[in-house]
C-alpha cells in the first residue's frame, strides 16, 4: 500500500496544476482522473468507424456517443467509467446507441486492454463475425454482446476470459456453439454467475457432457431457443445458487427433475415449449421459492392432465396453450400477491371467483382468452387498481361489463363472449388504453363515438358483430391520433362517422355488414390518406365510388353493393381487390394492365362486358376471378412463364375459341374453372402436365371429339375434381387418366383443410366452385381438400367402364349419366367405399347390379335408371334407403323397393312417366333429399353451402316425408369431418 503513496500523491499534483493552467474548467472535472490519450483516441475511432441510426430514440435507446468530442476528458463521456486511481478505460456502455456497421478485428476498440466491463448489446454490427480479439480483454468481468447482430461461430479465445462474472451472448440462431467451445466456457468461466445464451444456435452441442463442471456460482441461466435436442443434464437443477433457469422453445430437449433429495433456491423457471414431462404438483411442491412459473405449450403427467398444485408463492404463472380441463382450483392462487396469471388456450370450465380477498392489488396480466369460462365477470376485476392487460376472449361470460374503478388499463379484450348491456362510459377516463376489443358480443345501445375522444394513444378499436341499434358522433373536434385500426362491421352504421376524418394515422378500417348508403363521399380520402393498407365497405348499400384516394392502400373490399358504372381506378400499390356482386358495368379499363402488385383480383358476378385484354396472362396476380360477367371473345393466349397465376375462375361469361395452351405456362395453377362458356375445341390433354392443378372445369361449353391418350408418365396426380360434363366428348373413358389421379386414391386427413390455405393471402379470398352434388347445382364456398367428384354426364362416350376406375377409393361423387356406355357395371366399384353418390343413369348398360356396390356404406344417392339392367337389386346396407327411381326404366329388374317380385309373379306395376333428356333434373334426382335425410350431407360438412331455393322448396314439399323415415336407420361413422 505504501509502495502506491509517490504515485498517488503525483497524481494530485497534475489534477492542481491542469485546473490552475485550465481555469475554464469546472471544479465538477476534478471527480473524474484524467483519460489516457491513447484511449481517447482508441474510442474516437471506435466512434467513428459506425454510424448513427436510432428510429425511435427513449430513455433507454440513445446516441451515448454524441458527448464523445475530441479535446475533452474522455473520462467524462456517456458510457465511459474510468478507474480513479490510474485514468484507464475500465467499463465501456453503448448499449442501444444505433451503432451500424461491421465490427472488425483490427477495430480500435480491442486496445482498450484494461476494460472490466463491455456493453455492445442493442446495436447493429450486422455482417459482424465475434472475433478471437474478445479475448484478449483478460480483465473483462462482464460482457454482453446480445442483439446486435453478431454471427459466426463464438471464438474458443472468449473460454480465455477467466475473470468473467457474466457473459451475455443471446442474439439469433446466426450465433453458433460447437461442443468443444462451450465445454472449454463451462469449464474455464468459473466465476460464471450469469450465462446468456438465447436464440444462439446449439443444435451441434452434444449433452449433457457440454455442461459439466458448470460453475456453482451460477445465479442464471438462459438457454431458450437454442436448438438444444438430447436430455438436459439433471445436475444443473441442483446447482446450489441457480435461481433462474430459462429453457422455453426447445421443442426437442427433454428432461426430468430430480427424483429424490431435491431442494433448490429457484426463484423463476421457464420450460415453455420444451420436451420436459412435467408433474406440476411434484415441482411446485419441492421448489418452495418458486416465484415465477412459465410451462406454456408443454408436456404434463396424463393425457388431459387436471390443475393440482400449491401456487400460493406465485406471482408470475403461465400455463397457456396446454390441455387443462376442468376448474381452476382459484383457492390455490394468492390474488394478494400476484402480478401475473396466463391461462389461455385450455379446457378450463367454471365461473371466475366472485370474491376475492385481500384485492389483487398488484395484479398487471390477466389472460384467460380460449377457454370454456362462464358467468359473469367478477367486480374485483374492475377495481384491480394495476391491473393494465385483460384478455378474456373466447369464453361464454355473459352479464354486463362492469364499470372500471381505476385508471390503469392498457389493453382489454373481451371479444367473443355472450357479454350484454352498454359499453362502460369509465372507457373514455382509461387514458393508457391503445387496445380496445368488444367485438362479438351482445353489446346493445348507441355507439357514441365521442366516448372515445380522450383516449389519445389508442391503436386498435373494434366494436363489430354486437346488437347496436345504431352509431353516432356529436363532434369531430377530437382526433385519435394513434389509431391505426378501426373496426365496425355490423354495428348499424347508416353513413360514414364524421370523426373518420381527423384519423390521419389510419391503416385499416372495417366498416362492412352495415347499412351505409349511396355514394363514398370525396372527404373520406382524408381518412389516412398516406398509411391506410386495408379498407372494407363490402355489405353496405353504397352505389358509386369515384376514385380510390389512398396511395399505399393494398387491400380494397367493396364487394356485395350495389356500385354501378365502371371500374374505378385503383392505386398502384394495390394486392387483393374485391368488387364482387355489385352491378359494374362497361369494359376493364386500360389500368387494370398497370396493377403491377395485384395479387388477387376479384371481379366476379357484375355486368362487366368487351374482351378480355392481353394483359391478363402478364399480370402477377394468383387469382383471377371473373366469373358471372358478359366478357365475350377469345381467352388471350399471352400467359407467360414465371406467371404465379393458382386460380383462374372464367365461368358463365360468353368466352369462345379455343383454351389457350399458353396455360400451360402456369405452372402453380391449382383451379382451373371456364365452365359455361361458348369454348370449343378438343379435350385439353397438355393441361394434365401441370403439377399442381385440383380443379379443372370445363362443364357446359362446345368441347368435341374424344379424350386421346396422355403423353404425361403420370397425368393430373393433383386432380380432385374433374368436371367436363354437357359438352361432345365421345369416344372411351380415358383409362390412363383413372389409373393417375393420386389424390383421387387418398386424400383422407385428420384434420380440416381446404384448398389454399396454404397461401398468404388465404384470409382475404376463398377458393370456391359450383359442381353437381347429389343432383343439385351448389356452390362450395370453399372447397375441402377431401371432396373429389369426377363428372362425365351428358357427352357422348361409349364403351365400357373401366376397371381402373377401382383405384379411386376417395372418390366422393361419380356421374358418367348421359351417355352411351355399354357392357356391365363393373363389380370393381364395390372398391370405391368412399362414395356417396352414383349416376349411371341414361346409358345403355346391361347385366345385373353387381352385389359388390352393398360394401358401399356411404352412399346416399344412387340411379341406374334407363339402362338395361336385369335381374334382382343387392339388398342390405344402403340399398335398403333407395327408392324406385333409382331404378327406372329397367324392366327387368326386380325386387324391393319395386312392385316387381323376383319370383316372376304377375303384379300390377305402376311406373311414372320417364322424362326425355331435355327435362329438368329435379325428375332424375327427386329422390336426392332422401340421401340428404338418412346419410352425411356432405355439403354442410364443406362450410358454406348454396343450394337453389326453387329446387328445395320443391323437394322438401313433396318427399320430406321418406326423409323422416330415413332418419332412424344407424349409419357406420363417416371418414368426412363434421
Amino acid at each position: 500500500m505504501m509502495a502506491d503513496w509517490p504515485s498517488l500523491m503525483w497524481f494530485v499534483y497534475l489534477l492542481l496544476f491542469y485546473s490552475q493552467t485550465n481555469p475554464s474548467s469546472s471544479l465538477s472535472s476534478l471527480h473524474f482522473p484524467l483519460c489516457h490519450l491513447d484511449e481517447s483516441i482508441a474510442l474516437l475511432q471506435f466512434k467513428n468507424s459506425f454510424s448513427v441510426s436510432l428510429s425511435d430514440p427513449d430513455d433507454d435507446c440513445y446516441d451515448k456517443t454524441t458527448s464523445w468530442e475530441n479535446g475533452t476528458n474522455c473520462c467524462t463521456w456517456n458510457g465511459v467509467t474510468c478507474d480513479k486511481l490510474t485514468g484507464h478505460v475500465i467499463n465501456l456502455n453503448v448499449h442501444c446507441s444505433g451503432l451500424q456497421g461491421i465490427l472488425l478485428p483490427n477495430n480500435s476498440l480491442f486496445s482498450l486492454s484494461h476494460l472490466r466491463t463491455l456493453i455492445l448489446s442493442g446495436n447493429g454490427f450486422f455482417g459482424s463475425q465475434i472475433s478471437s480479439e474478445f479475448g484478449k480483454f483478460t480483465y473483462l468481468t462482464r460482457l454482453n454482446i446480445s442483439n446486435s447482430g453478431f454471427s459466426g461461430y463464438v471464438p474458443l479465445e472468449i473460454a480465455h476470459l477467466s475473470k468473467l462474472t457474466s457473459l451475455d451472448i443471446s442474439s439469433s440462431d446466426d450465433v453458433k456453439l460447437d461442443t468443444s467451445t462451450l465445454k472449454r466456457i463451462v469449464q474455464n468461466l468459473t466465476h460464471l454467475r450469469e450465462l446468456h445464451m438465447a436464440n444462439n444456435d446449439l443444435s451441434s452441442v452434444v449433452l449433457p457432457a457440454s455442461f459439466v463442471n458448470l460453475s456453482s456460482s451460477l445465479i442464471s441461466l438462459d438457454l431458450s431457443d437454442t436448438k438444444l435436442q438430447g436430455e438436459f443434464p439433471t445436475n444443473i437443477f441442483r446447482l446450489p445458487n441457480l435461481l433462474k433457469l430459462y429453457l422455453w422453445g426447445n421443442d426437442n430437449l427433454t428432461g426430468s427433475f430430480p427424483k429424490s433429495n431435491w431442494s433448490s433456491h429457484l426463484m423463476e423457471l421457464d420450460l415453455s415449449s420444451s420436451g420436459f414431462s412435467i408433474d406440476i404438483a411434484y415441482l411446485t411442491r419441492n421448489l418452495k421459492n418458486l416465484n415465477s412459473l412459465f410451462l406454456s405449450v408443454c408436456k404434463f403427467v396424463g393425457s388431459y392432465p387436471k390443475l393440482v398444485g400449491n401456487f400460493t408463492q406465485i406471482i408470475q404463472l403461465d400455463l397457456s396453450f396446454n390441455n387443462f380441463s376442468g376448474q381452476v382450483p382459484w383457492s390455490s392462487l394468492n390474488f394478494s400477491r400476484i402480478i401475473s396469471l396466463d391461462l389461455s388456450v385450455n379446457n378450463f370450465i367454471g365461473k371466475l371467483p366472485q370474491t376475492v380477498k385481500p384485492p389483487p392489488l398488484d395484479l398487471k396480466i390477466l389472460f384467460l382468452f380460449e377457454n370454456n369460462f362462464n358467468g359473469t365477470l367478477p367486480c374485483w376485476l374492475s377495481l384491480a387498481p394495476s391491473l393494465q392487460h385483460v384478455d378474456l376472449h373466447g369464453n361464454q361470460f355473459t352479464g354486463v361489463i362492469n364499470e372500471f374503478q381505476t385508471h390503469s388499463l392498457e389493453g382489454l379484450d373481451l371479444h367473443d363472449n355472450k357479454l350484454q348491456g352498454m359499453i362502460p362510459r369509465s372507457v373514455s377516463l382509461q387514458s393508457n388504453l391503445f387496445w380496445l376489443d368488444l367485438s362479438s358480443n351482445n353489446l346493445a345501445g348507441v355507439v357514441e363515438f365521442d366516448l372515445f375522444a380522450k383516449l389519445q394513444i389508442l391503436h386498435h378499436l373494434n366494436l363489430s358483430f354486437n346488437n347496436f341499434s345504431s352509431a353516432s358522433s356529436n363532434s369531430i373536434n377530437y382526433t385519435l391520433p394513434m389509431l391505426s385500426e378501426l373496426s365496425l362491421s355490423s354495428c348499424n352504421i347508416t353513413q360514414f362517422p364524421l370523426f373518420l376524418k381527423a384519423l390521419t394515422n389510419l391503416m385499416v378500417v372495417d366498416l362492412s355488414n352495415n347499412q351505409i348508403q349511396g355514394k363514398v363521399p370525396k372527404w373520406l380520402g382524408n381518412m389516412g390518406t398516406d398509411s391506410l393498407n386495408f379498407v372494407d365497405l363490402s355489405h353496405n348499400f353504397l352505389t358509386n365510388i369515384e376514385q380510390i384516394p389512398w396511395k399505399n392502400l393494398n387491400y380494397l373490399f367493396i364487394h356485395s353493393n350495389y356500385i354501378q358504372g365502371t371500374l374505378p381506378t385503383l392505386p398502384p400499390s394495390i394486392a387483393v381487390f374485391s368488387i364482387s356482386n355489385n352491378q359494374l358495368s362497361a369494359k376493364l379499363p386500360s389500368s387494370f394492365c398497370k396493377l403491377d402488385n395485384i395479387q388477387i383480383l376479384d371481379l366476379s358476378h357484375n355486368n362487366l362486358s368487351g374482351k378480355l385484354p392481353p394483359c391478363i396472362g402478364n399480370i402477377s396476380a394468383t387469382v383471377l376471378d371473373f366469373r358471372h360477367n358478359r366478357f365475350h371473345g377469345v381467352i388471350p393466349s399471352t400467359f407467360a412463364n414465371g406467371n404465379k397465376l393458382i386460380n383462374l375462375n372464367l365461368n358463365g361469361n360468353e368466352l369462345e375459341g379455343s383454351l389457350p395452351q399458353s396455360l400451360i405456362n402456369c405452372k402453380m395453377l391449382e383451379i382451373l374453372d371456364v365452365g359455361n362458356n361458348k369454348i370449343n375445341g378438343t379435350f385439353p390433354n397438355w393441361l394434365d402436365s401441370l403439377p399442381m392443378l385440383q380443379v379443372l372445369i370445363l362443364r357446359s361449353n362446345r368441347f368435341y371429339g374424344p379424350i386421346s391418350d396422355s403423353k404425361a408418365m403420370a397425368p393430373f396426380q393433383k386432380l380432385r375434381i374433374l368436371d367436363i360434363s354437357n359438352n361432345e366428348f365421345s369416344g372411351l373413358l380415358p383409362r390412363k387418366y383413372f389409373e393417375n389421379m393420386v389424390e383421387m386414391m387418398n386424400s383422407h386427413t385428420d384434420t380440416l383443410k381446404y384448398i389454399g390455405d396454404e397461401h398468404s393471402n388465404s384470409a382475404y379470398y376463398h377458393d370456391s366452385v359450383k359442381v353437381v352434388l347429389k343432383g343439385f347445382f351448389v356452390e362450395l364456398v370453399r372447397i375441402q381438400t377431401i371432396f373429389t367428384t369426377i363428372d362425365f354426364s351428358k357427352n357422348d362416350f361409349e364403351g365400357k367402364i373401366p376397371n381402373s376406375i377401382e383405384k379411386l377409393k376417395s372418390l366422393k361423387g361419380l356421374n358418367f349419366s348421359h351417355n352411351k356406355l355399354t357392357g356391365s357395371i363393373p363389380a370393381s366399384l364395390g372398391n370405391l367405399t368412399n362414395l356417396e353418390w352414383l349416376d349411371l343413369s341414361l346409358n345403355q348398360l346391361v347385366g345385373v347390379i353387381p352385389k359388390q356396390l352393398e360394401d358401399l356404406t356411404y352412399l346416399e344417392v344412387l340411379n341406374l335408371s334407363r339402362n338395361q339392367l336385369v335381374g334382382p337389386i343387392p339388398t342390405g346396407n344402403q340399398f335398403n334407403t333407395f327408392q324406385n327411381d333409382s331404378y327406372l326404366g329397367n324392366q327387368e329388374l326386380c325386387g324391393f323397393p319395386l312392385s316387381k317380385a323376383c319370383e316372376n309373379k304377375s303384379i300390377d306395376v305402376s311406373f311414372e312417366q320417364e322424362s326425355n333428356d331435355s327435362s329438368p333434373a329435379i325428375f332424375d334426382w327427386k329422390f336426392a333429399l332422401i340421401g340428404y335425410g338418412c346419410g352425411l350431407v356432405f355439403g354442410i360438412s364443406m362450410g358454406y353451402v348454396v343450394i337453389s331455393n326453387e329446387i328445395v322448396d320443391q323437394l322438401v314439399g313433396k318427399y320430406v316425408g321418406r326423409g323422416q323415415r330415413c332418419k332412424s336407420r344407424k349409419r357406420p361413422k363417416r371418414n368426412t369431418l363434421p
